[in-house]
């Protein structure tokens, strides 16, 4: 495995001019050896752009990569000794599944008792021991795949293991399993895996570090933990969670934060309190999950106005409309949902309800970026 360096930028035009021609905005960041990272975001952000950076099929147009210290830039895959697994199945059919699992060991030329044993190693972690001598064209399309994910496992002697939306053609089941034998294989092996996805379940459940990127920029790294709790660009408070954070325009006025023309008083740290002054205008962060019903008299809780309530099984999902309190009663109503409990069940399209907005996870964002 290898620690993995990078200091690039990518463009696909000759003399970029703005931001706007960037498909990789400029970025710095480390893949410790060992470790398992995700990279996160929507189609388009530039994930596979730099999954292929890294791999050697695209250079950047702009900077340098570094495996364990060694230049290799303008290395090819092979001479990187990378192992890429792709979004579609990439096997030979007239191979047998063992033959398929193979195949990158005798290439290699590994002696027969290790092939022998690596394979069948790789093929139990997969399910694919009953297989083996099966030929792999008149297999379903995610038993593919699966061989095509052992032939990245398969090798141990790789730099690191690439992943390009591997679980795209697999089985909404399946993918649970798989990524949980990834898991395991990681834990057993501490192999170096780079795992892109636009799927916030398969990345903060495989990866101990996930990258989101957005239009070519790399906006927060971080735990799973660290992306829910303290996302720091709004950017990535929708993007995680199910759903996204609800933002509350906010003004700061006489010492106190004044929502839809109604004041309140957190407790806010000094720092952050400064900031909110100093923007006068910004924005107040709130998970689903972390809204409650409230009395009326609740200081730290606003109004409004119930839309609709579902019945989600494990928990009711409401979506409301902030009641602007002003004294014009003008303004573009918010969107607010909550991730409520069986309490729930009792409200009503049109009914005023109160829900308790300022606590301990509550996050104030200026610019669009966390105050910290």
């Amino acid at each position: 495995m290898a620690r993995i360096d990078l200091d690039l930028a990518h463009s696909y035009r000759p003399d970029p001019q703005s931001d706007e021609d960037y498909a990789l905005m400029p970025l710095k960041f480390t893949f410790d050896d060992g470790g398992a990272y995700a990279l996160l975001g929507p189609s388009g952000c530039g994930k596979t752009t730099l999954l292929n950076c890294i791999s050697g099929l695209l250079r950047p147009s702009h900077g340098t990569i570094s495996f364990d210290g060694r230049d290799v830039t303008a290395a090819t895959p092979q001479a990187r000794n990378i192992a890429q697994v792709f979004q579609f199945p990439v096997i030979y059919d007239t191979m047998t599944v063992g033959e398929n699992l193979a195949f990158p060991l005798r290439n290699r030329g590994v002696s027969a008792a290790q092939v022998k044993e690596r394979v069948g190693r790789v093929a139990e972690m997969l399910d694919l021991s009953s297989a083996l001598d099966r030929r792999a064209s008149g297999l379903a399309a995610d038993a593919k795949q699966k061989i095509s994910l052992g032939r990245g496992l398969v090798r141990q002697d790789v730099s690191a293991i690439l992943f390009d939306e591997p679980l795209t053609v697999i089985d909404p089941h399946l993918k649970w399993q798989l990524r949980r034998k990834l898991k395991e294989i990681h834990h057993e092996f501490r192999l170096t895996l780079i795992y892109v996805t636009h799927d916030q379940t398969e990345a903060l459940t495989f990866a101990e570090q996930v990258l989101v990127m957005s239009r070519g920029k790399a906006v927060q790294v971080g735990s799973a933990d660290a992306l829910f709790e303290r996302p720091e660009h709004t950017f990535v408070g929708n993007f995680i969670g199910s759903p996204g954070m609800n933002f509350l325009a906010g003004h700061w006025r006489d010492g106190a934060i004044e929502i839809a023309g109604r004041r309140y008083m957190p407790e806010l740290a000094p720092a952050t309190a400064q900031a909110l002054q100093a923007a006068g205008t910004f924005k107040v962060g709130v998970r689903p999950e972390y809204l409650r019903l409230a009395a009326s008299t609740d200081p730290q809780a606003v109004p409004v106005r119930v839309e609709r309530a579902q019945d989600i099984g494990t928990y009711w999902l409401v979506t409301a409309t902030l009641r602007d309190g002003g004294d014009s009663g003008a303004g573009e109503a918010s969107i607010v949902r909550g991730r409520l409990g069986a309490e729930a069940a009792a409200l009503r399209a049109g009914e005023t309800v109160w829900l308790s907005a300022f606590n301990r996870h509550t996050c104030y964002y200026v610019n669009e970026e966390l105050v910290a």
